[in-house]
């Protein structure tokens, strides 16, 4: 749980700092987040990869080509 409060309260920092007026504050906080995002979708494509899900299911669910997704994470996972 109280990973989850980090992640939370570290994500809504982030955010809050994207819209800041220093665009030098604001880009390294969207360089943050697309960081985070990139690590948390890897995760849930292992994650889903290792209960059988298929790369065209997690392609849809991510909305882009199965093509895209497999060429993206297939060496990763394996």
């Amino acid at each position: 749980m109280s990973i989850y409060i980090d992640i939370m309260t570290d994500s809504r920092t982030l955010a809050e700092s994207a819209g800041a007026a220093d665009p030098a504050e604001g880009l390294r906080a969207v360089m943050a987040l697309r960081r985070l995002a990139d690590r948390l979708e890897a995760v849930q494509v292992s994650n889903a990869r290792d209960q059988g899900w298929s790369w065209q299911a997690i392609a849809e669910s991510l909305d882009v080509s199965r093509q895209a997704v497999h060429h993206k994470y297939n060496r990763r996972i394996h």
